[in-house]
């Protein structure tokens, strides 16, 4: 029986909001505990070399389950395991196999882009013969121009910016690569560089990505598999065409991830996007 990349078993999480009342008189006894479920009985398994996505609106549960899968958080319940180790008990050995990049990447910002990527590989062991070479040939592929590599952070565009995450996410060349919505807040044609980058990743690299994302056309793009999450579950699960065979074509028109959404939540993701 061969081994998957990722194995979600039953997965709760949740976090405590605590509200405190108003009133002078002794405030400590007025705080309220709330109990806010990010995901409850999450289960997939993701194949090795597979281009899994999870689609759903802010506040779903995706960048939970991103920070779980990088053992930056530990499940309440439910196990993770990647390629066999248990993000809990040997979160070592995870780290090792993963990188992360999020739509919130932080880096120096007085550094250049070579800096950056150079102290991201020295964390990591890559020597610096090993590592200069493929740091230039991953930000020309993401369509960075020479010009900019030396360029300081602080000084380049919002896309410009995330591209550096995905070429640093991939610098160390991850069995598992873990894309928290790398493209939100990109111009198209910076979404496109990186989206182009993932397929060729796929095509030319051993290596399974688990993205997470709104963008419905991305996932349809870009994706073997989607899973939807809504309110920390996930409510359908499937190949793009098998999850849009849920849903009854309206004037001749194909269905698209929007329509099988919309059927599924009795929503649009700009309303899930409102805050209640």
């Amino acid at each position: 029986m061969s081994m998957h990349a990722l194995d979600v078993e039953q997965v709760r999480k949740a976090f405590v909001r605590k509200e405190r009342s108003p009133g002078r008189r002794n405030p400590l006894k007025r705080t309220k505990r709330e109990e806010v479920i990010a995901l409850e009985g999450i289960s997939l398994a993701v194949e090795p070399g597979e281009v899994f996505g999870v689609l759903g609106p802010n506040g779903s549960g995706k960048s939970t389950l991103i920070r779980l899968v990088s053992t930056l958080l530990l499940p309440d319940s439910g196990t993770i395991h990647v390629f066999g180790h248990d993000v809990a008990a040997d979160p070592f050995a995870v780290k090792r196999l993963i990188n992360r990049v999020s739509v919130d990447a932080a880096f120096f910002k007085k550094f250049s882009p070579l800096e950056n990527l150079m102290y991201a590989a020295r964390l990591y062991g890559l020597p610096q013969k090993e590592a200069g070479p493929k740091m230039r040939s991953i930000m020309s592929r993401l369509g960075l121009k020479e010009s900019t590599f030396a360029q300081p952070m602080e000084h380049m565009s919002r896309g410009m910016q995330q591209k550096v995450a995905v070429a640093r996410g991939f610098l160390t060349s991850p069995i598992l690569l873990l894309l928290d919505e790398p493209t939100t807040g990109l111009d198209p044609h910076s979404k496109r560089d990186v989206q182009a980058f993932v397929r060729e990743i796929r095509k030319t690299h051993d290596a399974t990505v688990l993205l997470t994302t709104h963008d419905m056309e991305e996932a349809d793009r870009l994706c073997d598999r989607i899973a939807i999450l809504d309110e920390g579950r996930i409510v359908a699960l499937d190949v793009p065409s098998g999850l849009k065979a849920l849903v009854p074509s309206s004037n001749g028109d194909r269905p698209s991830l929007e329509d099988v959404f919309i059927a599924l939540t009795g929503q649009t993701f700009e309303e899930k996007e409102k805050p209640s």
